[in-house]
């Protein structure tokens, strides 16, 4: 039984809690949210914390009325639980339950949609904006964390924000993480602010004495944060937050509840663009997430004695991407390796280790780590990069006008392509093959196994052009492909010769042609089915040999239906005037919702039995 969780049910029922009360709160906070996510998975440590935060910002603004924008929106479980929504977190993230990230249509609390990192100041920005034009009365409050800071877009925003006098409150959640080690000048300079913490530390007791004094209190103290900012400008060179703009407060501890309520109730009097330093400790209150907040940001069920894990991890094509790249890594050393802040998510950890010199980790970065990669190919090095499919797109342009253009042979591997379930739209990757596939010049492959991506990454370093690799999250499942003949351009591979119908699957989904080829021959309906690996350029004289022998043409795809494979094949019938009707499974052209992949699989009819009786269904 909690004494004070149990009677928060909205953000107005903290104003019944004093100080001591309200840390008490916190405490239950953490201990909830631990228990939820070791049972549901998901963002433990960033949640644990911003828990001081959480409460401090519902006690100082309307929540209905003010605009709370939590860049990335993978911390706001604390917000959910005070905003209603605390009976049902043990829903998070799974089918029809709620969201891990913020959604407007899930609460009014809810300010705007987020899931990727760095835009909360720009949202912000267009809200203060507007609230002026429309001559309304409301605050604008941005969580960012130092992580996201260094992404481009904060920092384009932060330059607008900074000259554009505008009542806006930018709170700078420092935890010295992003989901990596924060790196770069950004992290550095942050660092040297929080050793010089001293230079904006109150002193409450003489602010009490001197605000008693009637008549001038408020106007001393008004005169000694003067003084104070005059003494930082002594002690902090360069003081880049102030020199573009902003009101600075910090930094200080962000842990203190009365500490944070003064400075954001001190933020809405002093007006303009004002930017809240605070300290965090990302993973504050579970031994486990302090210690190794990096394997607690996005974590699965776990037990919350020892923090292990409840399943244990199988191998996967991140893991064997990992292996794979260092082996090849030690016979070339011409290659080096780039990541935005996923050194450990995207299998590029042990490469790290064993190469440091020869290993770039730019931050939350995506649009300079492909840039970067154009000038280490055009100068002879043979860069690869590993990104998730949904963050290629914050570096689209870079892979147009810096990479393709020039045909510099950079390759780009695509982690968690296809849907990737719990965090939903913001990070399902079903849009690559459709955006990479317009895009001359760029060779894309997809492994349908393990096996196959080892022989994708050996052969994508000796095409000397742009090369994407695509593969999912996790493991390859259960079907073990005998057959692995070699990889040649543009060619494709016959899993099974048959007569009745073509299946022609890419990537992951060739599993899933094979399973229901298996399931048709029961009905004596023999199928063929091919494994296109390469999407561009596609085999189409292989292609058009199945299709004229069977009359009947099935595609497979872990992608949306609109620019992928069934829009390749429907191209290559269309231009041999080859007038077959061609069945599609493929995602539909909508952003696919949260739950597990199996579970998306099924409502989307992807899953091998529906597939199967479809395929029967028009035969």
């Amino acid at each position: 039984m909690s004494q004070f969780l149990d009677n928060i049910n909205e953000p107005k029922d903290l104003e019944k809690l004093n100080y001591d009360q309200k840390d008490e709160l916190a405490k239950e906070l953490r201990d909830y949210v631990i228990k939820v996510v070791s049972e549901t998975g998901g963002h433990l440590a960033s949640n644990l914390g911003v828990v001081e935060l959480t409460i401090a910002l519902h006690s100082v603004f309307d929540g209905k009325k003010d605009k709370i924008i939590w860049d990335v929106g993978h911390q706001t479980y604390i917000h959910k639980i005070l905003t209603g929504r605390k009976e049902k977190m043990n829903t998070l993230r799974q089918l029809n339950g709620i969201s891990g990230f913020p959604k407007t249509n899930e609460s009014e609390y809810d300010s705007f949609n987020t899931g990727h990192s760095s835009t909360s100041i720009s949202v912000a920005m267009g809200m203060a904006r507007a609230r002026d034009i429309m001559k309304e009365d409301y605050s604008v409050v941005a969580v960012i964390g130092d992580g996201a800071l260094t992404g481009g877009m904060a920092l384009e925003a932060l330059n607008d924000a900074g000259s554009s006098n505008k009542d806006i409150i930018v709170i700078l959640n420092d935890n010295e993480m992003s989901i990596s080690k924060n790196v770069g000048g950004l992290s550095r300079f942050l660092g040297y602010m929080r050793s010089k913490r001293f230079y904006t530390q109150s002193n409450k007791k003489i602010k009490k004495i001197v605000r008693k004094i009637p008549k001038i209190g408020e106007k001393l103290i008004h005169l000694t944060r003067r003084v104070k900012y005059g003494i930082k400008q002594l002690f902090i060179s360069n003081m880049f937050f102030e020199n573009i703009g902003f009101t600075y407060l910090g930094p200080m501890e962000g842990h203190d509840i009365e500490k944070i309520e003064s400075m954001l109730k001190m933020a809405k009097k002093i007006g303009g663009p004002v930017l809240i330093h605070l300290v965090t400790k990302k993973g504050k209150g579970y031994k486990p997430a302090e210690d190794d907040p990096e394997r607690f940001h996005g974590t699965s069920s776990f037990d919350i004695q020892t923090g292990n894990p409840k399943k244990q991890k199988e191998i996967d094509y991140s893991k064997v991407f990992s292996e794979k790249i260092v082996e090849l890594a030690k016979k070339d050393e011409r290659i080096v390796a780039v990541t935005a802040a996923m050194a450990s998510g995207t299998g590029l950890k042990e490469f790290k280790k064993e190469f440091p010199e020869r290993f770039f980790d730019v931050g939350i970065a995506e649009q300079h780590a492909l840039g970067m990669c154009a000038g280490l190919a055009k100068s002879g090095l043979k860069p690869i990069i590993s990104l998730y499919s949904s963050f290629y797109q914050r570096g689209y342009d870079q892979v147009i006008h810096d990479i393709a253009i020039q045909k510099l042979p950079v390759v780009m591997c695509v982690d968690r392509a296809g849907i990737v379930g719990n965090d939903g739209e913001t990070h399902q990757g079903q849009f690559d093959m459709a955006f990479f596939q317009i895009v001359p010049n760029i060779t894309i492959m997809a492994p349908k196994d393990f096996e196959e991506l080892k022989q994708m990454l050996e052969y994508a370093f000796k095409l000397n052009k742009p090369v994407v690799i695509r593969y999912p999250r996790g493991g390859e499942g259960n079907t073990k492909f005998i057959m692995h003949s070699q990889i040649a351009e543009g060619k494709a591979e016959v899993i099974k010769y048959g007569n009745d119908v073509s299946i022609i699957g890419i990537g992951k989904m060739v599993e899933k042609a094979k399973e229901v080829a298996e399931l048709l021959k029961i009905d004596n309906i023999d199928a063929e089915v091919v494994n296109v690996r390469f999407l561009k350029p596609i085999d189409e004289k292989q292609i058009i040999e199945s299709i004229n022998k069977t009359k009947k043409v099935v595609t497979i795809e872990d992608g949306t239906i609109v620019g992928g494979l069934y829009s390749k094949i429907c191209e290559i019938a269309n231009k041999y005037n080859i007038n077959k009707h061609i069945l599609g499974f493929a995602y539909p052209d909508e952003f696919i919702r949260h739950g597990s992949v199996v579970e998306l699989e099924k409502l989307y009819g992807l899953d091998s039995s529906n597939i199967y009786k479809k395929v029967r269904e028009s035969l």
